[in-house]
């Protein structure tokens, strides 16, 4: 434990340790929370729509306050969400005929009525209805007939299964996935969903992307740097020897690891908190992506995102130090460490859908969004979704990692 205390606080006096950790969360808490919700994506929208006001709290408040009157999604609620876009939307052009400018209180309404998420809705469940010369022009919700909008549920399972058939997910895969669907419970609750859209699509399924850049600065130097000091050979005059020594390494790689996330973690949920409270938690992921098969609410989602992104940083580290222990040169083992996350990254829409599958098991390289998604792997006859795999598969590799990290160490401290 002593040994562990030394080369835990010798990490942490490190400049580049504390820069890392500094930027980390600047980057993840500061611009990607803090500014995304007081300003670049939800302050409210400047005349002529040139930017956004710094007034995101009062803004999320309004859009709030919008959404709360439908209260559960179905045909009636959805008919009448659209016949009151059509009038903010009619108001709108009776402002520019008038005026020759739009009212900025209108466009408030029109930006705050979550109208990205229902056209959304509507372009999935309502494909016959779009009309491609208003493509570009404007949106679905403003010309579609409304007392066309029925049977959205049944409309729901047809879309699902279409988008299978498209997927050339049939058979087994198909009933497999839809067993999976069954267990999505309707009616869906109805409160304002962009906000948790930006949560679970980016904020926190984007942090291991982050964490991995600071995470391969930091670790890389927890053996190599030994070298790049010159103390193995005061090392192995010590009476604890290099076993022991590495293990007080490891012990502290993880510790830091979970050290950064823990606090890149409660920096993103406080501010999640005080700009969106916790409303519409029980809403189920499919008000984001209506063709999701995960029977889980938003509240569910983000605590697997979470969970996936801690073991993916866990595994991760694991790698980092592998490359660490058998490098001499740290900086030889910060690149390795890098390609090992972002060279999957930069290829992946650009091989086989086999070796997508593949790269999104390597730690941090895959994404917690996979809950949206009807990936599966086939292993021996039976289909497994991918969100079972990809929140272990991550860490079991850091964890086999570490078993050649302190072979490599002990073979190259003996050289």
């Amino acid at each position: 434990m002593e040994l562990f205390r030394l080369e835990h606080k010798k990490l942490w006096r490190k400049n580049s340790t504390r820069i890392c950790v500094l930027l980390c969360l600047l980057y993840c808490v500061g611009v990607g929370s803090f500014l995304v919700y007081q300003w670049t994506i939800y302050g409210s929208a400047k005349e002529n729509y040139g930017g956004r006001n710094f007034d995101g709290y009062e803004n999320i408040r309004s859009c709030q306050d919008y959404s709360r009157k439908y209260e559960v999604l179905t045909d009636e609620t959805l008919q009448e969400w659209v016949r009151n876009f059509k009038n903010l939307y009619a108001q709108l052009e009776e402002d520019r005929k008038m005026y020759g400018k739009e009212n900025l209180e209108t466009v408030h309404k029109v930006g705050n009525s979550d109208l990205h998420t229902v056209n959304g809705w509507l372009r999935t469940l309502y494909p016959e209805l779009e009309r491609p010369d208003m493509l570009g022009v404007t949106v679905m919700s403003d010309y579609v007939e409304t007392e066309k909008l029925i049977g959205l549920y049944e409309r729901r399972d047809k879309a699902v299964d279409t988008f299978l058939e498209i997927n050339n997910q049939t058979g087994a895969e198909r009933d497999y996935l839809l067993r999976i669907n069954e267990k999505v419970q309707e009616p869906f609750s109805w409160k304002w969903t962009e906000g948790w859209s930006n949560i679970l699509g980016n904020t926190v399924s984007g942090l291991g992307t982050v964490m991995a850049l600071f995470l391969a600065v930091v670790l890389s130097a927890l053996f190599a740097g030994e070298w790049h000091d010159n103390t193995s050979p005061l090392l192995l005059t010590t009476k604890n020897g290099w076993k022991k020594l590495a293990a007080a390494k490891i012990q502290t790689g993880i510790a830091f690891t979970l050290e950064l996330f823990t606090m890149v973690a409660a920096g993103t949920i406080v501010l999640q908190l005080v700009f969106l409270g916790t409303e519409g938690w029980d809403m189920p992921i499919q008000m984001v992506k209506m063709i999701a098969i995960a029977p889980m609410n938003m509240l569910q989602a983000e605590i697997y995102e979470f969970a996936f992104t801690l073991l993916g940083a866990i595994g991760y580290a694991g790698v980092v130090m592998l490359f660490s222990a058998f490098c001499k040169n740290h900086v030889a083992a910060l690149l390795f460490s890098l390609a090992a996350a972002y060279g999957p990254m930069t290829i992946h829409n650009r091989v086989p859908v086999f070796m997508e599958k593949v790269f999104d098991l390597l730690p941090l390289v895959g994404s917690g969004a996979d809950v949206f998604r009807t990936n599966t792997f086939h292993f021996f006859g039976h289909y497994i979704w991918s969100p079972y795999l990809l929140i272990w598969v991550p860490f079991v590799i850091g964890v086999l990692c570490l078993f050649p990290a302190v072979r490599g160490w002990a073979r190259r401290m003996r050289v």
